[in-house]
């Protein structure tokens, strides 16, 4: 039993005997990973409906592109598309962290259905809460908790990384707004009843000409072009989107004229984090199947798990999903607590899609011929993880974002 002597020598001894004293010995952080008892049983329920839910339909949803109609309505229902809208306005009331929880779970089973949860809950309610006025979350956010899905339409053929080069306008009418242009790789196109919207009022503004609209579903001058037929996350529609004199009222305007870019790029960054949870649960989804592969198959009179080589392999991969779970964890823990987490958000993006593409490459190979084929799940997750290196900022966008804030460079 250590002994009081000065309060420093007390914690000195206490910590060599690995004892503890109360009063001097603050309270440990919890872990990144240790979740909370709300936030593990909410983990479970959704990790649950995905294996009840979610799994019969993979294979059909990917082979005909489209989400099962049923599914959408329960993702409504048990509250995964508003987790963090405010119960006043029919949502759950959650935080961040839940909805990259949800989204983590959701992708070990089926990342298409993780892109539609992403974008519902990290960028179009992010934007409404952050940026709408009481008005509009009254009007827009109890739609988003009840039944309606939300899209993001900042992209254009010729604004991808260069996201602010955009030439869709929004011409002043009176005094509302009519939009002409064109959207291209919106996710959740075809599903949404209402799209978050980016035009420039005056292209020799620049950046600081971008304002953001909110345009619902069936507005006239607005429809819905191609969609595209995408190598993965194919359940999820991505779309062109087509406005010719699509008339906007003053009232959908979200945020002030000329601050859509601020919208733009601190909605993106949380959207970041979205991403590397879903990357993160493509790879968790992947290695579990690859486990239970190599415990079942047998060579050479042996299952392929009694193979070091194999033990070593699937090592590796675990390790680093739990690399990315730490990433991408901690950059959502430190949005919950309202701290700087741009540098973080850019790195789990980063390092998730990497960890996904290669644990997914390396659990077809533990399958062996039987990966490459379509009976069996891995190859799927596959072609699903190319994505997370293009879509919210490439790989190379990430890094560029890392190199000037440990850098310091302008």
């Amino acid at each position: 039993m250590c002994s009081l002597k000065s309060v420093e020598d007390a914690r000195l001894e206490c910590f060599l005997e690995g004892e503890s004293v109360s009063g001097l010995k603050p309270e440990m952080p919890r872990a990144l990973t240790q979740l909370s008892e709300d936030e593990g049983m909410f983990q479970n329920s959704v990790r649950q409906f995905a294996a009840d839910r979610m799994v019969p339909l993979v294979r059909q949803m990917d082979e005909s592109q489209q989400f099962d109609a049923g599914l959408l309505k329960q993702l409504f229902e048990l509250g995964l598309m508003g987790i963090e809208i405010p119960e006043e306005y029919g949502g759950a009331g959650g935080t961040f962290f839940e909805a990259i929880l949800a989204v983590e779970a959701i992708s070990a089973v089926d990342p298409s259905v993780g892109v539609l949860v992403d974008v519902q809950n990290t960028l179009c309610i992010n934007a409404l809460k952050r940026w709408a006025s009481s008005e509009q979350k009254g009007r827009w956010l109890t739609k988003l908790a009840k039944d309606t899905v939300g899209a993001y339409a900042l992209s254009e053929a010729s604004s991808g990384s260069d996201a602010f080069a955009l030439q869709t306008r929004a011409t002043k009418r009176g005094d509302d707004y009519v939009l002409n242009g064109q959207k291209l790789w919106i996710t959740n196109a075809k599903e949404a009843g209402l799209f978050i919207v980016f035009a420039t009022i005056d292209p020799a503004l620049g950046y600081k000409g971008i304002t953001a609209f909110v345009v619902e579903k069936g507005a006239p001058g607005f429809a819905l072009g191609k969609k595209e037929d995408k190598l993965g996350i194919r359940a999820s529609s991505t779309c062109e989107l087509v406005f010719t004199d699509c008339l906007v009222k003053a009232e959908n305007m979200l945020g002030q004229i000329g601050k859509g870019y601020k919208i733009a790029i601190e909605t993106l960054n949380e959207g970041r984090i979205g991403i590397g949870a879903q990357m993160l649960g493509l790879a968790q989804g992947a290695w579990g199947h690859a486990a239970k592969w190599a415990r079942e198959r047998k060579q050479f009179g042996k299952t392929l798990v009694e193979f070091q080589a194999m033990q070593f392999q699937l090592a590796e991969m675990v390790t680093e999903i739990e690399m990315a779970r730490l990433a991408v964890y901690n950059a959502a823990r430190l949005k919950d607590n309202g701290s700087e987490f741009l540098k973080e958000a850019a790195m789990c993006k980063y390092v998730a899609s990497q960890v996904a593409e290669k644990v997914a490459s390396l659990a077809v190979e533990v399958y062996g011929g039987s990966g490459f084929v379509k009976d069996y799940p891995v190859e799927k997750l596959y072609r699903d993880a190319k994505i997370g290196k293009i879509y919210e900022g490439t790989s190379f966008m990430q890094l560029a974002t890392i190199a000037k804030l440990t850098l310091g460079l302008k």
